[in-house]
């Protein structure tokens, strides 16, 4: 019995000095000095570092990174664009007579077919009668032109000339008679003691009142005026983005609120911003939605009504398209019933327009034309001068 118990011990014995001896051999010496690590577990096998790493059977060693050398160029970090400088616009003095070329180019078959009409050897009623459609055709309405065909008749008859230079200065006065030289088309703007001069602008979407405001702005910059804008047509979304556009180029904050705002509420703090500020003048852009014209035309009271609380309107400029003809006009009486309308900004007169929508409209409302645009740029937005106006269509 002692002897089987003897021989398991020395088996377990055995087994126990070949287990360890197998054990010692399986693991990796350690140099002195060097620290053991932890295996990194990634996604990818771990590559070489750089300095060990092999190409070609050898060891390619890279430098050690460097800074770079002095004076070169470094990267730097994004820097936000800074806000462009104010731009100085020209003054209104004189703008009319720089864009008569303008003018005289969009005009000139109107006028010379007059002209060539009123010359002609022969003035007989198919002559007047086309004449008088001429007339017509470039929106100055029938009654209007009734009266200039019959002055003209009567004077050539009397008269009886046919030079091409006096028949120029009869139909060259007819048009201005028609116009009316003698109305005040001065648009005020100008402050009220610690109050600054209020100027309304409605007019139906499309027909360029945002835009007409903005160039408004530059007219009274350009002429040294300090402006506070106020952006109360709050039902178009890019209504007071389009106006914070214009009002930035000139230096003009703008009060806006977000789309949907009460317009009124918008209009009261744009004076109260220009009371504020010192401002000389507030140009307050409203609403025009044609679908809603009774909502609108309330509307349109109620701002008036609220500015009115703090500082007087001086002036409600009734912006209208000069290719609208007739249609324009329609928007015009309706628009003068509700807010006393004081001046009309026509806007796009260069081109296809006849301009004889001018004589039409203050005839029917017995308001004057103040400011006629004459193209897109900018700066083409100019007070209307009856005889530069009447020069450029006659050539």
């Amino acid at each position: 019995m002692e002897i089987y118990l003897l021989a398991g011990l020395a088996i377990v014995v055995v087994l126990l000095a070949v287990g360890g001896f197998f054990l010692v051999r399986t693991r990796r010496p350690v140099a002195p000095g060097e620290e053991e690590t932890a295996p990194e577990v990634t996604g990818e096998p771990k590559s070489a570092a750089p300095e060990d790493r092999e190409r070609d059977g050898g060891v390619e060693l890279l430098p050690p990174a460097q800074a770079p050398p002095a004076g070169a160029s470094v990267p730097e970090a994004h820097v936000a664009p800074a806000e462009p400088e104010p731009e100085t616009p020209p003054p209104s003095a004189g703008r009319m007579v720089r864009l008569r070329a303008r003018l005289a180019r969009s005009q000139s078959s109107f006028g010379q077919g007059l002209l060539n009409l009123l010359s002609s050897s022969s003035l007989d009623d198919d002559a007047w009668e086309e004449i008088e459609d001429t007339l017509i055709t470039a929106d100055i309405g029938v009654t209007s032109a009734t009266q200039i065909v019959e002055n003209l008749r009567t004077k050539v008859k009397v008269l009886g000339t046919r030079d091409h230079d006096e028949v120029r200065t009869l139909l060259r006065d007819e048009l201005l008679a028609q116009i009316r030289t003698d109305a005040d088309r001065a648009v005020r703007t100008g402050p009220h003691g610690d109050r600054p001069g209020v100027i309304m602008v409605v007019g139906v979407n499309g027909t360029g009142k945002t835009t007409t405001t903005g160039k408004l702005a530059r007219v009274l910059v350009g002429d040294g005026r300090t402006v506070v804008l106020g952006a109360a047509d709050t039902f178009r979304a890019a209504a007071s983005e389009q106006l914070q556009t214009w009002g930035s180029r000139v230096g003009a904050p703008v009060v806006r609120k977000e789309e949907g705002a009460d317009p009124a509420s918008v209009a009261f703090d744009a004076v109260t911003r220009g009371i504020e500020d010192g401002a000389d003048t507030v140009i307050i852009d409203t609403a025009g939605r044609l679908h809603t014209k009774t909502g609108l035309m309330d509307e349109l009271g109620k701002v008036k009504r609220v500015v009115e609380k703090k500082s007087q309107v001086d002036e409600v400029l009734l912006v209208l398209d000069a290719t609208t003809g007739q249609n324009g006009l329609r928007q015009a009486r309706v628009f003068a019933e509700v807010v006393n309308v004081t001046g009309i900004a026509l806007t796009k007169l260069d081109g296809t327009a006849k301009g004889g929508i001018i004589v039409q409209v203050q005839r029917e409302l017995g308001v004057p034309v103040k400011l006629v645009g004459l193209g897109e740029g900018p700066d083409d937005l100019a007070p209307f001068d009856p005889e530069v106006f009447v020069d450029a269509i006659l050539g």
